[in-house]
């Protein structure tokens, strides 16, 4: 029923075979092991790019936590309004929460697939008949696994099969012990090491949240545990698989995730750079607008109300237009009244005179800056000065 998963992970491990087996000899229990460990490595290799788009998603997710914090409480009391707006929020973050969970549950069949495998190695069939094939493995390859063994314990049996069993197939509990404690503590300490590294990129407020805190007594605690107390039930060969596939998570982790880091640090230092360079800088008056010359008109907009420009520059210069006319007259006065001083007077009246034009002068200069300081304007001409008796 599941032969679309067996098919294919008895083909991978059939090819590493071939070449393990080409430089360490076909029967050799080493190549066979290297065999396994190398089908982990081609598989979680595949799903490479899916582990780096869910430590993505897993860090967009924590941008907007106080965002899915503000939903819960505010639909707090209707959880069909709050599925729908937490849905919305991931789809305008382009994040899907199942996308961190794809390569758990790729590697789920892959688990299955192997332990079915590496059990239909057994030399016989339920049937009692010799066993001429295995998927791809051919009879020579079934036989080829049957008589290797890793430091004298075999890759395809475990150790609650009994001594009797385990004699008949060429090895004893003792040897299948020698080998499987090693692989058992590996196992689970590299099991607890993989989910506390994940455990520390959380940040304050997931931990704070009581179903992750629940999920992290698992990761940490639980499923070493979990490991370590099934390794008797699971054959050599999966117990090599297991600690392969946290080998490989360890390193992968730490590989992604100072990639990604490097990528957010260099981000911030950009974000930081070009703020400084919009900043003003010290002392620095801020920019505005250039001023609208004056002889241009403002541009209308429409409904805005008429503009009426000042006449300030306008009237100036019709006063001092107009301030001309009041300085002639002034003039002409002056000219007078020295003609007339000189025609009435005597010879011994000569300074009156003199006066009288001097007077008439000053007459005139002070009539010239009042029409200027008054904006223009006709005035009368200035007085005769009077005679001396």
């Amino acid at each position: 029923m599941l032969n679309f998963i067996y098919y294919p992970v008895s083909f991978i491990l059939w090819v590493w075979h071939k070449a393990f087996g080409f430089l360490l000899g076909p029967d050799n229990g080493i190549a066979w092991a290297l065999s396994v460990m190398f089908l982990v490595f081609t598989l979680r290799a595949i799903l490479y790019k899916p582990f780096v788009h869910q430590v993505r998603s897993m860090r967009r997710m924590q941008e907007f936590q106080p965002e899915i914090a503000k939903l819960r409480k505010k639909y707090a009391n209707d959880r069909q309004k709050q599925a729908e707006e937490m849905q919305r929020l991931q789809k305008e973050h382009g994040v899907n929460p199942l996308g961190g969970c794809l390569p758990v549950l790729v590697q789920v069949p892959v688990f299955i697939g192997l332990f079915h495998v590496l059990r239909e190695f057994g030399p016989l069939t339920k049937d009692g008949l010799p066993r001429t094939e295995n998927y791809f493995f051919g009879q020579e390859e079934v036989e080829s696994f049957n008589r290797s063994d890793l430091f004298g314990a075999k890759l395809g049996n475990w150790v609650l099969q009994g001594e009797e069993f385990l004699n008949a197939a060429g090895t004893s509990v003792a040897s299948m012990l020698i080998v499987m404690i090693p692989l058992m503590i590996a196992a689970g300490i590299f099991t607890h090491i993989t989910a506390r590294h994940s455990v520390a990129r959380q940040t304050a407020a997931q931990a704070e949240n009581p179903q992750t805190a629940i999920m992290n007594r698992l990761m940490l605690y639980v499923f070493p545990i979990g490991v370590v107390v099934g390794a008797p039930f699971l054959p050599l060969a999966v117990l090599l698989y297991w600690v392969s596939n946290n080998l490989w998570t360890l390193g992968q982790q730490y590989v992604v995730y100072k990639r990604i880091d490097a990528e957010e640090s260099a981000k911030r230092e950009q974000a930081a750079v070009t703020r400084q360079a919009r900043a003003p800088r010290p002392g620095q008056k801020p920019v505005r607008p250039e001023a609208v010359d004056a002889d241009e008109k403002p541009a209308k907009r429409p409904g805005a109300k008429p503009v009426t420009r000042k006449q300030g520059a306008a009237k100036q210069t019709t006063d001092g237009e107009a301030a001309a006319p009041g300085a002639d007259e002034a003039v002409n006065g002056s000219a007078n009244g020295a003609a007339n001083g000189s025609a009435n007077g005597s010879a011994t009246d000569e300074a009156n005179a003199g006066s009288g034009a001097t007077s008439g002068v000053s007459g005139g200069k002070s009539a010239t800056t009042r029409s200027a300081r008054s904006g223009g304007g006709t005035r009368p001409p200035a007085r005769r000065p009077r005679k001396r008796r």
